[in-house]
């Protein structure tokens, strides 16, 4: 084996190696010879499982390092250990050749991942085939070469018992994912046997709590198996929920007397007597050889114990458990469940996270606007879930609200003012105020909610959170835009031309008095057919790329969409082309497709505010009833209620007079604009009161009735059915 390195290189090979001097026992592969017969037979014999501190020389460690070209075949090697004797690492052969026959799809798809990422595979447990079938237990790293093109260096670590144990609690402290923790459990215990599977709770697996229930209620829920293989017909893989029987069974079995313990059914024989069901042994056997199981339940400490599931790791019959080994197992158990507890609680939170962000997506668009949304949470070994928010409602005057939104941070904390913000929005924006004023009114909910005295912040501070708002005028096609620090939408015409909206930049929402600039409100046209996107930074941005060129890359690909695509498959697509792996934020898009009324669905008449103003307008609106083939009573009904509504313009305001009627699915919307700013309510006058009694009129007429405000005065609004 070539276990001389160039003196020039730096390579983590050479680093690897320059440490090996620091672990190799004195007298190398003699005295390893000198130790007879004898013992080598008992490390042989031992080689499945993790060796004694015998078989490593009374040293806790052994280092070692093989070199592999990206055909993953040996190009150095130092092992020259005693520890690594009878490994066949030989120079130009397929590294997969040192593993059980079990194990390479599952290293080869490691090794693979390495090579196209550059980010290295630290410390898993690994077995290695020597030439006498025997298998040695490593710690096996796989790290990027300096240069790609020079492959990889895989490091390996010949452990004791005790620090195999601490190794693998490091590896299954890695992660809050429920899944990788119980994949990492079921790897480590693999050492100690020919498969290992860890099967949870269902409500450990769901986040949910676990607390003592009758026996015949358990569900358990098979988290992880190894290795990668393909399993006999029946018998349940990761994902599966287990036969009500055998969950019942196991549960049985590692809580008798009420308290929990390891218990190991020694051949199968044994196995076939305590699990009876022919159905159950199908689901709970790995195969048809005998074989033995160690059951070890996985047990939070409290009064009373909690069982959150049980790991069990199979042994062909001739191979017994010895009492140390179960003592390990029961200690790498012991020693883990609470990583699998945190992992739990993580998914609790993630899970109810994830179901807020989902609620406040958008469920359809109306008959002006077509809507399309996708939201990917941040994989689960991330932060958690973040405060990304997209939502869209039509608005009392046709018009359609979108709103997208980023909140610093992750969690529940980002959740709840998500949630907040996300509701206040809708509750300012259904109530007329405009884009930037809505936004200063979530402006200040983030100061104060920041505001350690309010008792609200609960350590979680929202500065610098986002939002976008955006209305549609179905009517006059345009869209006005404000935002508060946002990234900017996305706009391609009819014509295929995109780019992002020019919107001016804007500190964000919280920012500190000195920073505070006022929101502009941005007007743009959109003809019929354009396509807007809205979307959270989580979506553009790339370490390869800048943000600039993210949005450029996006508003490429957003300009694919054909006109008669479907618009939540081309959300689909678009996000599956930005975002194809894994990422640590959230990723968010809101596609809306502008349709617009038709210019004979909408008419509007501006009349001077003079006595004879509601004649005209009665007069005007029942023609175009008319034209429309209204029926008899909503042409009565809707001529009687502009009539008082221009009626109540002239009396109450100054300045020309707006009426509008559109004709909107199933109803029809009826507008009266003058120059007042006084709001008109409902109040309950005297018999011979005349105040208010037009608004009686209004309010039975019609199915729902506001008032919105303009820039230059208010909007009467009301609409009735057809």
């Amino acid at each position: 084996m070539d276990s001389t390195p160039s003196p020039s290189s730096s390579s983590p090979f050479d680093l690897v190696s320059s440490a090996l001097g620091r672990y190799i026992p004195s007298g190398g592969a003699a005295a390893a010879a000198a130790a007879g017969p004898a013992e080598a037979e008992g490390n042989h014999a031992i080689g499945r499982r993790v060796p004694d501190n015998s078989a490593v020389g009374g040293q806790d460690q052994i280092l070692g390092a093989v070199n592999l070209d990206r055909n993953l075949r040996i190009t150095r090697c130092n092992l020259d250990a005693p520890v690594f004797e009878g490994l066949d690492a030989v120079v130009g052969s397929p590294f997969v050749d040192l593993l059980p026959p079990g194990d390479v799809p599952t290293v080869t798809r490691r090794l693979r991942q390495v090579l196209e990422t550059g980010e290295a595979h630290v410390a898993r447990i690994q077995r290695l085939r020597r030439r006498d079938g025997s298998e040695l237990v490593v710690s096996l790293s796989i790290l990027p070469a300096a240069v790609p093109h020079e492959g990889l260096t895989v490091s390996v670590i010949a452990m004791a018992t005790r620090l195999h144990l601490y190794a693998a609690e490091t590896a299954i402290g890695t992660s809050l994912d429920i899944g990788e923790t119980a994949q990492s459990l079921a790897e480590s215990l693999l050492a100690w046997g020919d498969v290992a599977a860890v099967d949870l709770d269902f409500a450990v697996w769901t986040g949910e709590g676990v607390t003592d229930r009758a026996q015949g209620r358990i569900r358990l829920r098979r988290a992880a198996l190894v290795p990668d293989r393909a399993w006999p017909e029946g018998y349940v893989t990761t994902g599966d929920d287990l036969p009500s029987d055998a969950s019942r069974l196991l549960a049985q079995a590692v809580q008798r007397n009420d308290a929990p313990q390891a218990i190991v059914i020694p051949d199968r024989e044994a196995v076939e007597r305590v699990l009876g069901s022919p159905r159950v042994m199908r689901a709970l056997v790995p195969g048809d050889r005998s074989a033995g199981v160690a059951c070890i339940p996985l047990v939070l400490d409290g009064a009373p114990p909690v069982v959150l599931g049980v790991a069990e790791v199979w042994r062909r019959a001739d191979s017994p458990f010895r009492d140390s080994e179960l003592f390990d197992l029961q200690e790498l158990v012991a020693r883990t469940v609470h990583h699998v507890d945190l992992a739990r609680q993580h998914q609790r939170e993630h899970t109810q996270v994830l179901a807020l962000q989902r609620r406040l997506l958008p469920r359809s668009g109306g008959d002006t606007v077509e809507i399309a949304s996708v939201y990917q949470p941040a994989t689960p070994d991330s932060a958690g879930v973040g405060g990304d928010w997209v939502n869209s409602f039509p608005l009392s005057d046709g018009r359609t609200a979108l709103v997208v939104g980023d909140v610093v941070g992750h969690g529940l904390g980002a959740a709840a003012t998500m949630g907040q913000l996300s509701m206040e929005a809708r509750a300012l924006l259904s109530a007329g105020l405009a884009p930037d004023e809505v936004l200063e009114h979530l402006d200040e909910t983030v100061s104060l909610l920041d505001d350690a005295d309010s008792g609200l912040a609960a350590g979680y501070s929202a500065l610098g959170s986002t939002c976008c708002i955006v209305l549609y005028d179905p009517v006059s096609r345009r869209v006005a835009l404000s935002s508060a620090g946002h990234l900017p939408p996305v706009l391609v015409s009819p014509d295929g031309h995109a780019g992002p909206l020019p919107v001016s930049p804007h500190p964000g929402l919280g920012a500190e008095f000195a920073l505070r600039e006022p929101f502009d409100v941005h007007t743009f046209d959109v003809p019929p057919g354009s396509l807007l996107a809205l979307y959270t930074d989580g979506l553009v941005e790339d370490p390869a790329l800048s943000i600039d060129e993210g949005i450029a890359r996006l508003a490429q690909v957003v300009s694919t969409v054909h006109p008669w695509d479907t618009l939540q498959q081309a959300a689909r697509h678009v996000v599956s082309a930005m975002a194809p792996v894994r990422h640590r934020d959230d990723v968010t898009l809101l596609l809306a497709r502008m349709i617009g009324y038709r210019k004979g669905d909408t008419a509007t008449w501006r009349l001077p505010a003079r006595d004879d103003a509601p004649a005209r307008a009665r007069a005007q609106v029942s023609a175009l009833l008319r034209q429309w083939r209204t029926r008899g009573d909503t042409l009565d009904n809707v001529s009687l209620l502009i009539s008082e509504l221009v009626t109540n313009a002239v009396r109450f305001a100054t300045g020309p007079i707006t009426v509008r009627l559109i004709r909107a699915g199933h109803g029809l919307l009826c507008e009266v604009g003058d120059t007042g700013n006084g709001r008109p309510r409902l109040s309950r006058g005297g018999l011979l009161d005349d105040g208010g009694r037009g608004l009686y009129v209004v309010h039975r007429l019609t199915t729902r009735w506001g008032v919105r405000w303009t820039d230059t005065g208010k909007v009467v609004w009301a609409e009735v059915a057809r």
